[in-house]
């Protein structure tokens, strides 16, 4: 049988520094068209004066059967999103050929194929016409549709004024009850609460034993490994294992998931790996210190004081803006985040150029284990950059409760007392 999904020597380039056009004349789109040839043939220029080129994907083949469930993972920018959206025929591959045999749908950036004045009664049947469905077809799923959403009081509310959860909560729905033989998911489902998360997971199930075909792409290794019978791990554009979950698990755990800086306290966050490619660097430097603004290169003992210290840079004056550390298992697993939205005191005033915040932890009492930070930056409760698998952070064994036991299984050293209560009956002997 042929594969539902055919990929051929796929690529994907793209202009540093252009600008998209998402909207634009009729008369613009041909003049466009009769100059693509033409800048084809014109040699590729890099440098000062000229353009920098990125291949966001470049050799890639693959082949995917009717009823696999393949899990995509790697590092941010290593190409996932991109390869998402030349199978969802978002964007067109720049070489290659690429054949999808079977009705699709996807599930990908939030709020993708809706249109923002619609209500979601009218975004339901919209996203069904564009995935070829009929009337009838969508009407017949329509109250599954409607109570897997969990949004039926807002159906007749213009999807502008949903928030971002409500929206993966319909788009969700709706790709995954409208008849489809192809599902594809992208990380956007961490906009969920864990409920939802786990409801999402269950239905990416339930379509793996109709024999139906799911991409799957997250950093969440351990959903993958759940959901997945098969995965590859992308590596700057390209395809570096494919097989079996949990071969491919170990393979990006131990040798391409690999800490930015181990060997200082200082990273260096404006050309980071694990940056969003649609991210412009505001991060520019993270430090970490312990005691006595003692440097922590990469080793810290468990329930030691942590100081982080994260630089970035404000365009122009702000007054609401924030930043973040967060602790990752080497699965993916979000351990705990320090935000300074959390700080009561925080100091509200217009800000711009260069900016410092200070993050003081007093004890990070987490079991000895190694640990992937990631470091971001909101603007008006927006997030505008964030830096995954920033370093690395290992937590070794310490005397945290001063008996000489350390817990080695679980995520905290949990604060406890025990006492044993007085019996008043008295034990044989």
């Amino acid at each position: 049988m042929k594969p539902v999904i055919e990929i051929r020597d796929i690529g994907k380039r793209y202009r540093l520094g252009e600008k998209s056009r998402f909207y634009g004349s009729f008369r613009e789109t041909l003049i466009q068209a009769v100059r693509k040839p033409l800048r084809n043939t014109q040699p590729q220029r890099n440098g000062a004066g000229g353009h920098d080129f990125f291949w966001a994907l470049r050799g890639v083949n693959l082949d995917v059967h009717n009823g696999d469930t393949l899990g995509i993972i790697g590092s941010n920018g290593a190409g996932k999103s991109t390869m998402l959206k030349i199978l969802s025929r978002i964007t067109e591959p720049t070489e290659g050929q690429m054949r999808v045999r079977g009705r699709l749908a996807s599930l990908l950036e939030v709020g993708t194929g809706f249109h923002p004045e619609l209500t979601g009664r009218e975004n339901i049947y919209l996203n069904g016409a564009i995935l070829g469905m009929t009337k009838a077809e969508i009407s017949s799923k329509f109250d599954e549709i409607v109570d897997f959403s969990e949004i039926g009081k807002f159906l007749d509310t213009p999807v502008k004024r949903y928030s971002s959860g409500m929206y993966v909560r319909l788009a969700f729905a709706i790709a995954a009850h409208l008849d489809s033989e192809i599902m594809i998911v992208d990380e956007v489902l961490a906009v969920g609460d864990v409920a939802f998360q786990q409801k999402c997971l269950d239905k990416m199930a339930e379509a793996r034993s109709k024999a139906k075909t799911v991409v799957f792409v997250s950093h969440n290794v351990s959903a993958v490994q759940a959901l997945c019978n098969r995965a590859i791990v992308l590596e700057k554009g390209q395809v570096k294992f494919d097989g079996p979950t949990q071969e491919a698990m170990n393979y990006y755990l131990h040798t391409i998931s690999r800490a930015a800086a181990t060997d200082s306290h200082v990273v260096d966050l404006t050309s980071a790996p694990g940056r969003r490619l649609e991210y412009r660097p505001q991060l520019t430097r993270l430090e970490l210190y312990t005691e006595d603004d003692q440097p922590v290169c990469g080793v810290l003992p468990s329930g030691a004081p942590l100081k982080a210290v994260i630089h970035f840079h404000l365009d122009r004056p702000c007054k609401s803006f924030d930043a973040s550390i967060a602790f990752d298992s080497m699965s993916g697993q979000r351990v705990c985040t320090a935000h300074s939205a959390y700080e009561p005191d925080r100091i509200e005033e217009p800000r711009s150029g260069e900016q410092t915040f200070v993050c003081m932890i007093p004890s990070l009492p987490l079991v000895p284990n190694e640990y992937r930070v990631g470091v971001g930056l909101d603007i008006r409760d927006a997030e505008v950059d964030w830096v995954d698998d920033a370093t690395r952070l290992t937590v070794t064994k310490s005397d945290y409760y001063g008996t000489g036991i350390t817990p080695t299984r679980g995520a905290f050293l949990l604060q406890n007392r025990w006492t044993l209560t007085q019996h008043n009956k008295e034990i044989p002997a």
